[in-house]
């Protein structure tokens, strides 16, 4: 195979794509031949590719560019044939990580010489040294944009092997680079953020539920973000410039909560001295989140259905009924099939409520987002409190991973606040943490001994007793003339070998810390 070209190349002339008719004057376009019958035109050949191609000749000035990197440089091959590659690309990597930009000889004093005398390292068995597979940078395109890429030389030769230009591959990361920042702050969807596979489903059917205009039922244990959530559906919805009006109203007595849901005409019932909208008519045209279904009065869930039916309102003592425009949004944080079972949610409001439904799952359920939370919650309030703040201990760490948040994500945000506000460094530490996180770790501990000792399991008090009685010896051998280190060696591998070799069971068991039982391991050489 080999390249064919006939004339000089001349600067500043318009490549000719494969099918156009060559103008007269233009340079003629290079072949390859060997590949088929007919000479193949090479630049169309380069142009099928879907990455950037330079071919340079061997003192790295530009020959040829196909279109994929025209397009990504902003330049033609006419405007930069003849120019160093380094002034068209103008890559980060040009100055000091060129793989071409090399001295002259090794440390052997060993050269080549290339067709045009140019000269390159050589190895000692007279190989060229190999240029890097790929490297990464950035380029500047001609709009002053910064691009970044992945680029790889690869050197041309002739039918004697000498080189004679190269092949320059530059292939856009910039697609990559979008989806590692966004994996690396997680997916988002207005306030909700979160990494976890749980919450990514969550956000890929939110835009979904936010174009439909029917009813949305929400469902998640206190502190997952229920209000959060129906506010961002409000907000990417089509009545985003209208009201997003919330109503709590499980406090309220019955006639009270319905006068506030549905509004009351003057002198409904004492005390009501004029005509009241009601937080429906607030809400008119825009979303209307009820925060607990489950504590409505059935009569108001009745008038709930007649609305979703006819959307029509009454208020309390009004004759004619009123035409009301709103989405509803109602959430529960408990199981909405038992609250029908359990006859305190109406079993056709439910079927009505559930066609569009949303489940956010506990914290403890969402994996990588604790760790993640942490960080977004302790930058937002170290910006807030003009702190320096950057991250946990290790220790603080594990406690936060260990404690189950019964108040999820909420929870863990007054956790940040607290931790960002009592810390003066860059480094949340153990004593920076609500105490009642220990309080809530040492019951876990004292709940796991009661268990094991329901089921005739060792604690560690036994273990120790065992493995004392062990260092002891068959002949009764006191305990006090039995060495310490003996003695600890015996207890370590006791407890490992009840334990299935699990060490973080083992130093549980032993009353120690992780740290502890890897330093005494290693200690005596047992790891």
């Amino acid at each position: 195979m080999s390249t064919q070209h006939t004339g000089p190349a001349a600067p500043h002339t318009t490549r000719h794509r494969a099918g156009s008719p060559a103008r007269h004057g233009a340079p003629p376009l290079p072949h390859v031949s060997g590949l088929s019958p007919l000479p193949v035109d090479l630049a169309a050949m380069l142009d099928a590719l879907p990455v950037g191609v330079a071919l340079l000749d061997v003192d790295c000035t530009i020959r040829l560019m196909n279109r994929a990197l025209e397009s990504l440089t902003g330049f033609t091959t006419a405007e930069v044939r003849g120019i160093p590659c380094r002034h068209a690309l103008r890559a980060s990597i040009c100055l000091h990580r060129c793989p071409l930009r090399r001295p002259l000889t090794t440390a052997s004093g060993v050269t080549v010489a290339t067709a045009s005398g140019a000269q390159y390292d050589m190895t000692e068995d007279g190989e060229l040294p190999p240029v890097p597979q790929a490297q990464e940078g950035d380029i500047l395109n001609r709009h002053r944009r910064r691009i970044p890429v992945r680029m790889s030389m690869s050197p041309l030769r002739d039918a004697d092997g000498r080189v004679v230009g190269w092949l320059h591959a530059v292939e856009d990361l910039t697609l990559v680079r979008e989806l590692e920042e966004k994996t690396a702050k997680g997916e988002a969807f207005g306030p909700l953020v979160g990494r976890s596979v749980a919450m990514e489903r969550v956000f890929q059917a939110l835009p979904a539920v936010a174009r439909n205009d029917g009813p949305l039922l929400v469902t998640g244990e206190t502190g997952t973000g229920k209000d959060t959530l129906a506010e961002a559906v409000h907000k990417a919805s089509s009545r985003a410039r209208e009201p997003f009006v919330k109503a709590s109203l499980s406090s309220l007595p019955e006639f009270l909560a319905e006068s506030e849901l549905f509004g009351h005409r003057k002198g409904a019932f004492p005390g009501a001295e004029e005509n009241k909208p009601g937080r429906f008519r607030m809400a008119q045209g825009g979303t209307l989140y009820l925060t607990e279904i489950g504590d409505l009065p059935l009569s108001i869930q009745g008038r709930l259905l007649a609305f979703l039916d006819e959307g029509v309102i009454y208020p309390v003592a009004a004759a004619d009924p009123v035409p009301c425009d709103v989405r509803l949004v109602v959430a529960t944080n408990r199981d909405p099939e038992q609250l029908v079972a359990e006859g305190r949610l109406r079993e056709d409001l439910f079927r009505r409520l559930s066609a569009v439904r949303l489940h956010l799952p506990p914290l403890r359920e969402r994996g990588e987002d604790i760790e993640f939370l942490l960080n977004h919650f302790m930058g937002h309030f170290a910006a807030r409190l003009k702190k320096t703040v950057r991250g946990c201990s290790g220790k603080a760490l594990r406690t936060l991973l260990d404690y189950p948040f019964p108040g999820n994500v909420r929870e863990l945000r007054n956790i940040a606040e607290y931790a960002v506000t009592l810390c003066h460094g860059e480094t949340v530490m153990p004593a920076h943490l609500p105490a009642y996180l220990f309080q809530a770790k040492a019951e876990a501990r004292r709940a796991e001994r009661e268990r094991r000792a329901g089921r005739g399991l060792p604690g560690p008090g036994d273990e120790m007793q065992s493995a004392a009685q062990a260092a002891s010896g068959d002949g009764g051998e006191p305990l006090a003339r039995a060495s310490v280190s003996d003695l600890e060696r015996r207890l370590i591998a006791d407890a490992l070998h009840r334990t299935g070799n699990r060490r973080g069971e083992a130093a549980e068991l032993l009353g120690w810390g992780r740290s502890t039982l890897w330093r005494k391991m290693k200690q005596y050489g047992m790891c």
